[in-house]
């Protein structure tokens, strides 16, 4: 317990997010969106001219930011860069992988089914019992 991370309760939480335009422009009307005073925006656009290194670079800033409480990545651009997605292992920020117009939902890809699925299996809960 002594190792939960905390979210600051003086400031509110975001929710950040790596997506397409439509998706982010969705979140954006809903009220989402947040440019500090230094003009950094809590959410990265994504088209085909955006590298793979923006997007890493954007996924370690928004999950080293205290700030952020939750970060939605379609799921289409976490698989761009699944071995950082497979690989964050923190609780907060969450990583939580939507689906997006143009990319159907692909439970197979996702990284927290599979650590869902893992914790219930029975290979995890016969490992526990030894």
């Amino acid at each position: 317990m002594a190792n939960r991370g905390q979210i600051p309760t003086n400031n509110s939480a975001l929710i950040a997010m790596i997506a397409d335009e439509d998706t982010i422009t969705g979140f954006l009307l809903a009220g989402v969106g947040n440019v500090d005073i230094r003009r950094k925006t809590n959410y990265l656009i994504v088209d085909s001219k955006t590298t793979v290194k923006q997007i890493e670079d954007s996924f370690k800033e928004f999950t080293a930011r205290e700030d952020i409480a939750i970060v939605l990545v379609s799921q289409y651009v976490a698989n761009m860069i699944r071995f950082l997605v497979d690989s964050y292992n923190k609780p907060i920020p969450a990583i939580l992988e939507i689906p997006s117009k143009d990319h159907p939902y692909d439970p197979a890809h996702d990284s927290v089914l599979s650590r869902v699925k893992y914790l219930f299996s029975s290979d995890s809960v016969a490992s526990d019992r030894r």
